[in-house]
């Protein structure tokens, strides 16, 4: 996850922050619900009453995905006068990487093999059927990210999510027999994720003054709070399962033979 972005423009400027982020996923899932007939038509208007963001940020931000050509404006059928948003492969692949390899990693847990994730990086639909999905989940029940804090703390900061996954790679890391995380320097994270050292300088710092983690000031961590290291993995377990639970709901929907029966998985949109 916190690996560089696959496509060239500067995507982590637009969905490295929670705000930012839930527009594209709420976007996403107006798409796909109007697809599959279960939702209203994919446009600006019911974007903004869902987006969790003011009307105008929305808007401002739909113009902003529009000249990356990460969104696509497309003639209602019915009224050509009615645009459409439909989200261009490259944007659901960022939104949806994060459950992708949610599922990779549990399916690696699990002994399945990576069949499933693979598939979601080849098929942008199925992608965006299981973040649909899962937006439907948070519509309903509320967003999984919230029992958890410091999690959240980090991901309504620009990069910050980012950042966090790469500390915590290097705490998991550093239990393998041949650690292969990348260096927690400032600038070499600021390049990574195309923002300031003196952005993730602010963060680390925030992060030792809490008592969360630190560095040892050469790249390399020296230490992540018990407590820390057990929200962090709570929060991951549980998209393992709702992740999980997504994918298997939509390959059902699909009745795709790499359906497992008896998988785990939190409620999920079914339909």
């Amino acid at each position: 996850m916190s690996s560089p972005a696959r496509i060239d423009w500067p995507v982590y400027k637009l969905f490295d922050q929670i705000g930012r982020y839930l527009v594209c996923y709420m976007l996403i899932h107006n798409y796909y619900a109007w697809v599959r007939g279960t939702g209203p038509a994919p446009t600006l208007t019911a974007l903004q009453k869902v987006s969790g963001v003011s009307e105008r940020q929305t808007a401002g931000f739909v113009a902003a995905l529009k000249s990356g050509r990460l969104i696509l404006t497309e003639p209602s059928p019915n009224d050509r006068r009615v645009k459409h948003l439909r989200p261009a492969p490259p944007m659901i692949a960022e939104i949806g990487r994060s459950a992708r390899l949610f599922i990779a990693a549990s399916d690696a847990l699990a002994g399945r093999g990576g069949a499933r994730a693979a598939l979601l990086a080849d098929n942008h639909d199925l992608l965006g059927d299981v973040i649909r999905r899962s937006a439907a989940y948070v519509l309903a029940h509320g967003t999984l990210i919230h029992p958890f804090p410091r999690v959240l703390h980090f991901a309504e900061r620009d990069s910050g999510y980012l950042l966090l996954t790469a500390v915590f790679a290097a705490r998991f890391d550093g239990l393998a027999s041949s650690p292969a995380a990348g260096s927690l320097s400032y600038r070499q994270l600021a390049r990574r994720f195309q923002v300031s050292a003196a952005h993730i300088g602010s963060l680390m710092n925030e992060a030792q003054r809490e008592g969360w983690f630190h560095t040892d000031g050469r790249g390399r961590l020296a230490g992540v709070a018990p407590d820390f290291v057990e929200e962090f993995a709570q929060w991951a377990s549980w998209q393992m399962v709702h992740c999980t639970g997504l994918i298997e709901a939509a390959l059902a929907a699909t009745g795709s033979a790499l359906v497992e029966a008896g998988g785990p998985g939190v409620p999920a949109d079914a339909g």
